[in-house]
């Protein structure tokens, strides 16, 4: 019948409708308002949907989804950051955020990340955190995860504490002090207090400490467990950590600065773990 054998053998795939597929991406800007047209993408592809994310891309807009685009940062000539992390709990970063409730109290949140997966291990939140308390979240997380190589902060007075360092340095654990006034030396923690900052504190109204408690806990609980992250290959912290493979989103992934970065024969950190 001179068919080719492709042809024979081809098996349709079954795709989402525009309409039930307009429907999913309301649902996936509703839970992440944040998100962009490429992390719809890879929820969908996540669920085992196969579509392109061309045309997730102009059902995006056509929508009026489209997030307003980020401001071009403005990068130091020294921006590299010392003693990057090469695996899981090599280097830690902690660090200060602050915020205040509806009338006007004053919040701190002690933060801390694993830089190399970016999983946020604890986020603290109360009125005051001297270094004791810092020591306290500390000692929950050695004794749950293990202590790290580096504890990477600033030259804040809490991190300073000498018994804070006295313990650590019992612990083995060395401490990387970045120099003051150069916030590019902790990109990481940066990057993390940006994220809070826009997803969980700009968007929530906090009455009382117990309210913030909770809703930042929760934050950071979706921030490891479903939020993806297009620098770990659109995987989250939790499966990078764990080394996770979904298959489906190594095909046809969407260009960014990770495809790059591949181009010019780096691997990318996903392509890393799926190959190990």
């Amino acid at each position: 019948m001179e068919i080719s054998r492709t042809g024979y053998r081809y098996q349709p795939v079954e795709q989402l409708e525009n309409d039930l597929l307009r429907a999913k991406l309301h649902e996936i800007a509703q839970e992440d308002p944040t998100a962009g047209y490429r992390p719809a993408w890879a929820y969908l592809r996540r669920e085992r949907h196969v579509v392109n994310h061309k045309r997730i891309h102009r059902l995006w807009q056509e929508e009026g989804l489209t997030q307003p685009r980020k401001r071009k940062r403005i990068r130091h000539k020294d921006g590299s950051v010392p003693l990057r992390a090469t695996h899981p709990n090599h280097v830690w970063t902690y660090d200060f955020i602050h915020d205040r409730t509806e009338q006007g109290q004053l919040l701190r949140i002690l933060t801390v990340v694993d830089e190399y997966t970016r999983e946020g291990l604890a986020v603290e939140v109360d009125r005051r955190l001297p270094a004791v308390r810092v020591k306290q979240v500390l000692t929950r997380l050695f004794a749950r995860r293990g202590a790290p190589a580096y504890l990477r902060s600033d030259q804040g007075p809490e991190f300073l504490a000498q018994e804070l360092v006295g313990w650590l340095d019992e612990l083995e654990v060395a401490t990387h002090h970045i120099d003051p006034g150069s916030p590019w030396q902790n990109a990481y923690g940066e990057s993390f207090h940006a994220t809070l900052r826009r997803e969980c504190l700009s968007r929530q109204l906090f009455h009382t400490l117990l309210e913030a408690r909770v809703g930042i806990e929760r934050w950071r609980t979706r921030y490891n467990e479903r939020r993806q992250h297009s620098s770990l290959g659109y995987l989250t912290p939790v499966e990078f950590r764990d080394r996770v493979r979904i298959p489906l989103l190594e095909r046809g992934r969407p260009s960014t600065h990770q495809g790059r970065k591949e181009r010019n024969g780096k691997e990318s950190l996903y392509l890393q773990v799926v190959q190990s």
